[in-house]
C-alpha cells in the first residue's frame, strides 16, 4: 500500500506555474508492505526550521502496533527545487500531450554534438573502453584539459590539480561542499543561475546575494561588494559570460575585484567558465585564476555541455591549488566516482578540434549571435520592455515589469515574473523563466538555443498574448 501525503497550502486561485513551483509546497511518499493497515497519521511543520515531521501509525493481525518516521531533514527541506528545471519537466509533458508548446527554458543548444566528437564516444563503446575509470578522471583528459587551460585561458596547471566529474553542476558542489563550513556566506551576484545559493544551503553556508543594475550591464559593483565581506565570507561565485545574464565582466573589472578579494584572507573565488566560448566579439573572456595572486585562491570550474552541445553525455571539471582538489576528488570518491569512460574519450576529441573548439564551435556561435540580434531587436519593439544585451552565452533576462498589475482576461492579474510567465504559457504556450528563481524578479529568461525558425514563432505569439496588455507602470 502506498500513501502520498502533502503539506497543506494557501487555498484560493493560484496562477498555474505558482502552484507548480511554489517553494512553500512538499511532497512525501511513503510505501508499506501489503499486510501492513494505515491507523492514524501525524503531520507536523516547524516553519522556522523549515523541517516537516511526520509519524505513520501501523497495525496488522498479530504484530505489535510500530511507527515510521517519515520526516525529511532540515538541509533537504530548506532547498527549493530547480525552478528551471520543473517548468521544462512541466513544458516537455505538454508537448508530449499534443499542446504545441515552443519551448525556450533549458539552457541546451539544439545542436548535435560535433561529429568527431560522438565518433570518440562510438568508437569507446565499440572498442570496449567501458570500465572504471580513476576517481578523478582519466589521465588522458586530465592532460588535455591541463594543455587547454595553459593555451587558451593562460594558468598553468598539472593533471594532479584536475577532477573531472558528471557535469560541471556536480564540480560546482562538490567545490562548495569542500572549502565552505556551516554558518560561511557564499557571495552571490544577482541575478544569478539558480543553482548556486541552494547548493550553499546544502553546504550548510548562507548565500549572501548582492544585487547589480541592468543599467550596468547585471555587472557586480567593487564597491558594494566590498561593503558586503565579513569575516564569515568564505566564497565569491563569478559567472562569465552569464546565465541568466549573458553579461561578460571585462578584465578591468575583474582586477579591481581581485584587488578587494586580496585584501580578505578566508575568500576564495569560484569562477564558472561554462560558456567561455560562446562569446560575440568585442567581448573576451579572462580567466579570474590567471589575474596576478588569484591562482592560489581560485577554482575554475568548466566543462563540455555548452561550447560542445554536449548537455547529455555529463562532463564538467574543477582545476585549483592541489589542496582543495584533493578534497574535491575525496568527496566525489564517496558521491559518484569517475565520470562516464565513454564521455571522456568524447571529451578528449572535442579538447582535439582546435583553440576555442576550431570551426565546430564557431559556427554554433555564430548561429547564436544571429538568434540574439533578432531577439533584441524584435523584443526591443514591445512597449516597455527593457533589456541589456548580451555579450556572450545564449540568454536573453528582459525587465518586463512594466506589464505588472496589469489584468488578462480569463487568465487573471499579472502580479509578478512568474505570473506573466504562467500567463505567456496558458495564452502563447510560450515556456519561459520567471526571474524571481534568479534573483530578479523583475526580469524573465529566455532561452536562445533554438532555432531561428522557432525564436520567430515565439516572439509572434508573446508579442500576440502581450498586446491586449497595456504597461501599467509608466517607462
Amino acid at each position: 500500500m502506498a500513501t502520498s501525503l502533502q503539506s497543506s497550502a494557501p487555498a484560493g486561485p493560484v496562477p498555474f506555474l505558482r502552484q507548480l513551483c511554489s517553494g512553500y509546497r512538499s511532497s512525501l511518499s511513503v510505501s508499506f508492505p501489503h499486510n501492513l493497515s494505515l491507523k492514524s497519521l501525524e503531520i507536523t511543520s516547524v516553519a522556522k526550521s523549515s523541517r516537516i515531521s511526520a509519524v505513520v501509525k501501523t497495525e496488522s493481525s498479530g504484530l505489535e502496533q510500530t511507527e515510521v518516521d517519515i520526516s525529511l531533514s532540515p538541509r533537504v527541506n530548506s532547498v527549493k527545487p530547480s525552478k528551471t528545471l520543473v517548468i521544462s519537466d512541466k513544458a516537455t509533458a505538454l508537448a508530449q500531450a499534443g499542446v504545441p508548446v515552443i519551448r525556450l527554458v533549458a539552457g541546451e543548444p539544439d545542436f548535435d554534438t560535433p561529429a568527431a566528437i560522438a565518433e570518440a564516444g562510438i568508437n569507446a563503446i565499440r572498442e570496449g573502453y567501458t570500465k572504471y575509470t580513476p576517481n578523478a578522471g582519466t589521465l588522458e583528459l586530465r592532460t588535455a584539459i591541463c594543455h587547454k587551460l595553459q593555451e587558451e585561458n593562460g594558468i598553468s596547471y598539472t593533471p594532479d590539480q584536475i577532477v573531472v566529474s558528471n557535469g560541471a553542476k556536480q564540480s560546482i558542489l562538490q567545490a562548495v561542499y569542500a572549502v565552505c563550513s556551516p554558518g560561511d556566506e557564499v557571495i552571490i551576484p544577482a541575478p544569478f543561475w539558480v543553482s548556486y545559493p541552494e547548493i550553499a544551503r546544502l553546504a550548510d553556508a548562507t548565500p549572501v546575494v548582492l544585487p547589480t543594475l541592468m543599467s550596468e550591464n547585471f555587472l557586480l559593483d567593487p564597491k558594494l561588494l566590498e561593503s558586503k565581506l565579513t569575516k564569515k565570507s568564505r566564497l565569491l561565485i563569478l559567472c562569465s559570460p552569464s546565465n541568466p545574464t549573458g553579461s561578460v565582466y571585462p578584465k578591468k573589472l575583474l582586477e579591481q575585484i581581485a584587488k578587494i578579494v586580496a585584501k580578505h584572507p578566508r575568500l576564495l573565488v569560484l569562477s564558472d567558465e561554462i560558456y567561455e566560448h560562446i562569446i560575440y566579439a568585442p567581448a573576451t573572456n579572462t580567466s579570474f585564476a590567471s589575474l596576478p595572486g588569484m591562482w592560489e585562491r581560485t577554482l575554475t570550474i568548466n566543462g563540455f555541455s555548452k561550447a560542445f552541445a554536449m548537455t547529455g553525455w555529463r562532463l564538467g571539471y574543477i582545476a585549483g591549488p592541489k589542496h582543495f582538489i584533493a578534497a574535491c576528488n575525496k568527496i566525489q570518491s564517496q558521491f559518484t566516482s569517475g565520470a562516464s569512460s565513454i564521455a571522456q574519450k568524447a571529451g578528449v576529441a572535442a579538447l582535439d578540434l582546435g583553440f576555442a573548439g576550431g570551426e565546430a564551435v564557431s559556427t554554433m556561435v555564430k548561429a547564436f549571435r544571429e538568434r540574439r540580434d533578432f531577439l533584441v531587436k524584435s523584443l526591443g519593439e514591445l512597449e516597455g520592455v527593457k533589456m541589456s544585451e548580451p555579450q556572450g552565452a545564449f540568454y536573453l533576462f528582459i525587465d518586463c515589469s512594466a506589464y505588472y498589475g496589469s489584468e488578462a482576461e480569463g487568465f487573471g492579474k499579472i502580479e509578478n515574473s512568474e505570473s506573466l510567465c504562467g500567463y505567456l504559457l496558458d495564452k502563447a504556450q510560450v515556456a519561459l523563466v520567471p526571474g524571481d528563481a534568479s534573483g530578479d524578479d523583475n526580469c524573465i529568461r529566455i532561452s536562445y538555443s533554438a532555432s531561428l525558425t522557432t525564436l520567430k514563432a515565439a516572439v509572434q505569439r508573446i508579442k500576440k498574448a502581450l498586446l491586449p496588455l497595456r504597461p501599467a507602470v509608466p517607462v
